[in-house]
């Protein structure tokens, strides 16, 4: 029946060039614009901010993070990425996905470029939740929250990435 489904649908594809189906892996450079679509969790309905609001956003607050995966099992981003306890990732409640930000550790002053690929933190008074990777180089692993900034570099990826509008000195 499945071979039956794809050979249809292959089929319609050929007839209908204009109407393919378009591949949306997100590492494949080729990722069909941003995920901006509104969302319910626990009863509370988040809604994203848009890609134009995002290139210019800052803000400062307590970061947590998370372990993500596990070794021999992956779990799943908001955007279907596979998450692995060593990738460097992160997430927000409100900006498109996927983004990258530079995320700053208040209390050590370090830095890192991050890629914002899924939703959260969902505990009040939290506005990231990285990767135990980004907590390391951070420095805040073994303390669990982190006082931070976050700073929007990029929205989308491949064709559909727009770079953050640069701040006036």
């Amino acid at each position: 029946m499945k071979r039956l489904l794809f050979g249809m649908g292959g089929a319609l594809a050929l007839l209908f060039p204009g109407c393919a189906f378009q591949q949306t892996n997100p590492k494949s450079g080729d990722y069909p614009g941003y995920k901006t679509s509104a969302y319910t969790i626990k009863g509370n309905r988040f809604i994203p901010m848009s890609v134009e609001n995002a290139l210019t956003y800052k803000a400062e607050g307590l970061c947590s993070h998370y372990e993500g995966g596990s070794r021999w099992r992956s779990a799943k981003t908001a955007i279907g990425e596979n998450v692995k306890p060593h990738h460097v990732h992160a997430a927000h409640r409100t900006l498109p996905l996927p983004c990258k930000i530079r995320v700053t550790s208040l209390r050590t002053g370090r830095s890192m470029v991050v890629r914002v690929n899924d939703r959260g933190p969902f505990i009040r008074g939290r506005i990231l939740d990285v990767s135990a990777p980004v907590a390391k180089e951070l420095g805040f692993y073994h303390r669990g929250l982190e006082p931070v900034r976050i700073e929007v570099l990029s929205v989308g990826d491949g064709k559909w990435e727009r770079k953050a509008i640069a701040a006036e000195p």
